[in-house]
């Protein structure tokens, strides 16, 4: 069996009193963009330092390339591309004079991938640093990260700034560097973006895993959203009575029924096929249907309702 490009195992830190993560499990293959999916302050953040010995776990521990992260991280960090959450450049530089010191560091890069780079993201690299938007300030931080090639990117929230068009071209590099074996985690709280984009998804809250799967098994386990129109009055209690059915409420005279059904919709659509049935409209659960179920419409950051002794002070 392959050897995963990450592993983590019962991987656990704590800030003094203070929650980060707890007992996170997680394997990422090769080749794969993974999404690492929570609100601010779930942990995410946290994961990334710790994979990167940034920080030091309280307990568990954590591969990557099958190398202990706290062995010998710098050989982690040479096949490694990083893009942080929140991060500060140096303010007098270009942004060509700072891809090229990255690509220094890295003793070098490929001058037509990175000038690739920098036309697809659309960023004018003769500015000044400090006179950048938000926006290409990150494109800088891509260049940065992916100008190398590297086996594995680490990217956290990588989309932040960035305007739709740029988006779309940051996603077509993705998929050319898992085309190419490399592999890609990627922390977000942007469900479209992770749904789009990525192979397998994990659901971190207040610092434990909830769910890891692939995005077509989450969306199975999500609720349909069904409406059905009916000539006369609909069978409240029949269809009520249905494994799986939830929240049935009826208008319009009673003939307009909306309900959730977990599960497969069959059994609703047979007992409704025997009452004058006219119409039937169920939408497609997405990940956000997933996301909800585990957090709850309007819960923010996970931290935002913990106690003193479990709020994540160490970051997203």
């Amino acid at each position: 069996m392959q050897e995963a490009v990450i592993r983590i195992e019962a991987l656990t830190k704590y800030y003094g009193a203070h929650r980060g993560i707890i007992e996170v499990d997680l394997a990422v293959r090769q080749g794969e963009v993974f999404g690492f999916l929570g609100p601010n302050g779930a942990g995410k953040t946290t994961t990334i330092r710790l994979l990167l010995d940034h920080i030091r776990p309280s307990r568990g521990r954590a591969t990557v390339f099958g190398i202990e992260t706290t062995a010998d991280p710098v050989a982690i960090h040479r096949r490694t591309g990083y893009l942080p959450g929140e991060f500060s450049l140096y303010d007098g530089l270009t942004g060509a004079q700072t891809i090229e010191y990255f690509a220094n560091l890295r003793g070098g890069v490929d001058r037509a991938y990175q000038n690739a780079l920098i036309e697809r993201l659309d960023l004018d690299a003769s500015r000044r640093y400090r006179e950048y938007s938000r926006g290409n300030k990150q494109k800088v931080a891509l260049v940065a990260a992916l100008q190398h090639r590297p086996d594995l990117l680490i990217l956290d929230e990588p989309t932040a700034g960035l305007d739709p068009l740029v988006q779309q071209d940051f996603f077509h590099l993705l998929s050319e560097a898992t085309g190419e074996g490399r592999t890609v985690f990627l922390s977000s709280h942007i469900i479209s973006e992770v749904e789009r984009v990525c192979d397998r998804v994990a659901i971190i809250r207040a610092g434990r895993l909830v769910e890891v799967d692939s995005v077509s098994a989450l969306r199975r386990m999500a609720v349909h959203h069904v409406e059905l129109r009916f000539g006369g009055a609909a069978p409240l209690n029949e269809l009520g009575a249905i494994d799986g059915v939830s929240d049935v409420s009826a208008v319009d005279d009673g003939r307009l029924v909306r309900m959730q059904v977990a599960g497969p919709i069959g059994p609703v659509i047979h007992v409704a096929a025997r009452h004058d049935l006219l119409d039937v409209i169920s939408r497609e659960p997405n990940l956000e249907d997933v996301f909800l179920a585990h957090y709850g419409r309007g819960a923010g950051s996970a931290s935002s309702s913990a106690s003193p002794e479990t709020a994540d002070v160490g970051g997203d």
